[in-house]
């Protein structure tokens, strides 16, 4: 019998990129000066009003330093 398919834990990823955006000391403006992504669409991600796309957690990886794939991971986590 196959495994059933578990949904994405979004509320794990946007712990860990609370996490990194504090532990590198960034406001949300300076992650949007990074990024290019709004300041509002950063809040809203953090916040759980929206998951982001592709292109945004791709950049927000970038301007961490780490690989997308790591970013993401927590997606995975029960």
């Amino acid at each position: 019998m196959p495994n059933p398919i578990r949904e994405p834990n979004f509320q794990a990823l946007r712990i860990q990129f609370s996490r990194l955006r504090n532990e590198h000391g960034w406001s949300y403006d300076e992650l949007a000066d990074r990024t290019g992504i709004t300041r509002r669409t950063l809040i809203s991600i953090e916040t759980g009003q929206t998951n982001g796309s592709l292109d945004t957690w791709f950049r927000l990886a970038q301007a961490f330093g780490m690989p997308l794939g790591d970013l993401l991971a927590p997606l995975g986590s029960d």
